[in-house]
């Protein structure tokens, strides 16, 4: 299977939108394991491990995705196959990260529809999160992000109830064969 992906030239980008508590993480770490399986090696950067890296002292979240964004580019620069982006989740996260795309670099752009009720309820599940629990808070950030769904470039649209996460990373895989 890497040879068929290989044949095309230079690093790849895959960037995962959607919504908060859509299952982002999931399928981006899914995705990575998928291709290291294949022989790629593979960068996974997410916006909120770059957060985290300045906490408490964080200035804003603008702050954070500039320093994700250049630390995508950066990886684009070496030899890695590909680089999976988690978190860019709106038309100006994604024009940031595409301006600091080498040229050349094919990108493909997965964007995650999912449902508010159930992404309440991962979100609930989730020991980890914080305001992203609270329904109102998350309300907003959905209908923000629906807002922002018709202007998000996309090569791959995926609806994620109903699916693995291991059946939605092999969707992205097959879109990044030739």
């Amino acid at each position: 299977m890497i040879d068929k992906i290989q044949r095309r030239a230079g690093s790849r980008l895959v960037i995962i939108s959607g919504p908060i508590a859509s299952g982002k993480s999931t399928l981006a770490v899914e995705l990575v394991r998928l291709l290291r399986l294949e022989g790629f090696s593979v960068a996974l950067t997410d916006v909120d491990t770059v957060a985290e890296m300045a906490l408490p002292t964080l200035p804003d979240w603008d702050w954070a995705h500039g320093i994700h964004a250049e630390l995508i580019g950066a990886w684009l620069t070496t030899d890695i196959d590909i680089v999976v982006d988690e978190g860019t989740s709106n038309p100006t996260e994604v024009q940031q990260v595409l301006d600091q795309v080498p040229a050349g670099t094919d990108v493909l752009h997965v964007v995650l529809t999912a449902d508010f009720d159930a992404s309440l309820a991962r979100a609930r599940a989730d020991s980890g999160r914080g305001v992203s629990k609270d329904p109102r808070f998350l309300r907003a950030e959905h209908e923000t992000y629906a807002h922002h769904l018709s202007h998000l470039p996309s090569g791959l649209r995926l609806h994620v109830e109903g699916q693995e996460p291991a059946g939605l990373a092999r969707q992205v895989f097959n879109s990044l064969l030739p």
